[in-house]
């Protein structure tokens, strides 16, 4: 898993020094991530030291041994993340496109989809390969680091865990994907915005999907929706 008040990971804010700074930290984090005022999305990480990110799905590879329909057929929480086939990339479905009352303003550009509801919500859901620099001991730890890596004042400890679809198709039941969450309540007439993001160690990939809404019941809808649509596709190998 993607702005009107959105998202960007651009010079990112100073060091948390004390877990009261939460407040501060994720409004820094998800004011500052902006996309030309229109859609919602979560940047890339991109410096140096990191290898540029594909702009495409890479080219599967047969693993022996794997069993790529019985991933698929099971719940992926993060623990799981070393059941997938190394190297093989993730990718995200488009269904939210056909959910009553929205619309695509942008479909599969470098691996990027973005949806505009008629009530104000707006969504972004990128997937991205290459992304081994940012792998740690598991797929949590993986997914923490990125949203230290976007911006350097969110701690672990400000991240909720919540779940996409993992397969299957929208509107029946399946299994389900962990993600980490990243909440802004609008506050003073400023929209309500959520980030979903994780990164796929073994698979060397990441989703993120950002949702920006008028205010907390819109969004809590907007995410509802989400999570039943947007679904995160396995590794076909």
């Amino acid at each position: 898993m993607v702005t009107a008040g959105g998202l960007s990971g651009e010079h990112m804010g100073a060091d948390v020094k004390a877990q009261a700074a939460v407040g501060p930290a994720v409004g820094a984090l998800l004011g500052l991530l902006a996309l030309a005022g229109c859609s919602v999305g979560v940047p890339d990480p991109a410096t140096p030291s990191v290898p540029p990110t594909a702009t495409g799905f890479a080219t599967p590879t047969i693993t022996p041994g794997h069993d790529a329909a019985a991933v698929a057929a099971r719940d992926m929480p993060f623990s799981a993340g070393g059941s997938l086939a190394a190297g093989a990339p993730v990718g995200i479905s488009d269904a939210l496109k056909n959910a009553p009352g929205w619309t695509a303003v942008k479909e599969n550009v470098a691996g990027e989809s973005r949806y505009a509801k008629a009530d104000g919500c707006l969504v972004a859901a990128k997937v991205r390969a290459n992304q081994s620099p940012l792998v740690r001991a598991d797929d949590r730890e993986s997914t923490a680091a990125l949203f230290t890596y976007l911006d350097p004042t969110i701690l672990p400890t400000y991240l909720k865990t919540a779940t996409l679809r993992w397969g299957g198709e929208p509107g029946k039941p399946g299994p389900v994907v962990e993600v980490l969450v990243l909440e802004e309540p609008g506050q003073s007439g400023a929209k309500s915005r959520a980030v979903m993001a994780r990164v796929f160690g073994a698979a060397a990939s990441s989703v993120y999907v950002s949702v920006s809404c008028p205010d907390a019941a819109t969004l809590a809808g907007a995410r509802t929706e989400v999570a039943a649509r947007l679904v995160v596709l396995p590794p076909l190998n």
